[in-house]
């Protein structure tokens, strides 16, 4: 069973970063492709960005393409997402995904969730 457990969220203003790790256990997580998606107050769960197993390519929603950035540190079992020029309509709970082999961006095909990190942005 793959725990995966999400840090760093908090409250930051309009135009600021902040960055978001996610750190697994259980599992190979070289294996792994590791997604992000986040949910705001009254909206379904969205897409934001995955880094597949390998060679590490990434992808990103359109509207956070530019601002955030994915990494991973497969000897730290981590996921990273540095976010920059924050807006209020990132405001959202954050979550960290992942799935065995090859992923995408839909949330039906990780089979293992964090519990999410809040991150507000205030404007």
């Amino acid at each position: 069973q793959v725990h995966l457990v999400e840090s760093g969220g908090g409250l930051v203003q309009a135009g600021g970063s902040l960055r978001l790790s996610c750190t697994a256990s259980g599992g190979t997580f070289s294996t792994f492709t590791m997604a992000w998606f986040r949910q705001a107050p009254g909206k379904e769960r969205e897409f934001v960005t995955y880094i597949t197993w390998r060679p590490g390519r990434t992808y990103y929603s359109d509207s956070v393409k530019g601002r955030f950035t994915i990494s991973r540190d497969n000897a730290k079992a981590t996921v990273s997402l540095q976010m920059e020029s924050l807006k209020s309509d990132d405001t959202a709970v954050y979550y960290c995904a992942a799935r065995q082999g090859g992923g995408g961006p839909t949330r039906n095909l990780y089979d293992y969730w964090g519990q999410g990190t809040l991150v507000t942005v205030s404007s």
